[in-house]
């Protein structure tokens, strides 16, 4: 787009399905890489990425031609399905339907990429899924909580 200038930030969060605690450790920076690649292939800026075992936090700058929906699609079918092939897992992995996104103005990037650099010790002091309300309470976003993710 000539001519088109934009700053759009967004946190993009999802969960493995059943919020299972599947993503481990020692291949978790594998599944991090990947997903940077795949945000990049789409020609996103991909700012942080981190998680804990049963959800991932992703920030990134979004061109304006960008498909939310379809970026999220893509990252979590590619990245499902990389990480059966690679069996990082033993049981079947899948991420959860749906996701959370918010949208976060430059003078706020410092505070979110240390969120989410922060993640381990953020969860140490808060569930995933009290971090998840508190997130859809500070935007205000209206929700079913028939809707949310399945919590197990």
């Amino acid at each position: 787009m000539a001519n088109t200038y934009s700053q759009i930030y967004i946190q993009i969060v999802f969960a493995v399905q059943n919020r299972d605690a599947l993503i481990d450790y020692f291949w978790e920076d594998e599944l991090y890489k990947y997903i940077t690649g795949i945000v990049q292939n789409k020609e996103q800026k991909l700012i942080a990425i981190n998680g804990m075992p049963d959800h991932i936090h992703i920030l990134i700058a979004m061109r304006p031609t960008c498909n939310l929906s379809d970026l999220v699609r893509e990252i979590k079918k590619s990245s499902n399905t990389f990480i059966n092939e690679k069996q990082f897992s033993k049981f079947s992995f899948k991420w959860q339907e749906g996701f959370g996104a918010f949208s976060y103005s430059h003078s706020q990037l410092g505070n979110v990429v240390s969120y989410i650099q922060n993640q381990k010790q953020h969860h140490q002091k808060i569930s995933f899924k009290d971090e998840y309300l508190e997130f859809l309470e500070k935007f205000e976003i209206e929700f079913d909580g028939d809707y949310l993710f399945k919590w197990v």
